[in-house]
């Protein structure tokens, strides 16, 4: 079986067995962009704290999030761990927003993927996997979300070589799938929800998992 037809396969039996996953978490596209920059290193229930506490001090707004003191803001984020690193980083992304389009996310959208990306990748803290997400999950562009779970799954089925970059296995998926947003959205989303039960680090949990015809 071809690559391309085995991750439309993978795709599939993870669809089935798990169902839809309804990602990414966030009320509007400028909140899954804060959000993406949180989630570094920590857990969503960790950002979903931080962006509560934003919410709640009514800065869910690139101008107005922007203006705060960095000690203001960096006390708000505080449930995201590292938050004076994620303050520097926020604040990076925000002063990028500001100037590619006064913050407004709409007009962001309307721009093409191979602009928006080079740009974002430029900004000082952002790397490969938070530009994605954002320009993803935010903006609607499709480009694929890779991770660690990514990595595991594809590697423990053999269907990328161990010193795999971030690039090369992000174009495993966007050479051989349709360029759809919504099927790399959910093709992540599945992926992470199969690394989380199924394809762990540590007991694996193989003979469970949806992905186990497609083991080598």
């Amino acid at each position: 079986m071809s690559t391309g037809r085995t991750l439309e396969g993978m795709y599939e039996a993870m669809l089935a067995a798990l169902g839809p996953s309804h990602w990414w978490p966030g009320e509007t596209p400028f909140e899954v962009l804060v959000g993406a920059v949180l989630t570094q290193n920590t857990n969503w229930g960790n950002v979903e704290r931080a962006i509560g506490n934003l919410r709640n001090a009514g800065v869910l707004d690139p101008h107005a999030m922007f203006d705060l003191p960095p000690e203001a803001l960096a006390e708000l984020i505080r449930p995201a761990g590292y938050f004076r690193l994620k303050t520097g980083r926020l604040r990076n992304v925000l002063a990028w927003l500001l100037e590619e389009c006064d913050g407004d996310m709409a007009a962001l959208a309307g721009r093409d993927l191979d602009e928006l990306r080079p740009g974002l990748l430029d900004v000082k803290g952002v790397g490969p996997e938070t530009a994605d997400s954002i320009l993803l999950y935010a903006l609607g562009k499709p480009t694929f979300v890779v991770d660690a779970y990514t990595f595991r799954i594809l590697g423990r089925h053999g269907l990328v070589p161990e010193d795999a970059d971030y690039h090369a296995l992000q174009a495993e998926f966007m050479d051989r799938l349709d360029p759809d947003p919504r099927l790399f959205n959910e093709y992540h989303a599945l992926l992470v929800r199969v690394g989380k039960d199924f394809c762990r680090k540590q007991q694996p949990k193989c003979d469970a998992c949806p992905l186990s015809p497609f083991l080598p």
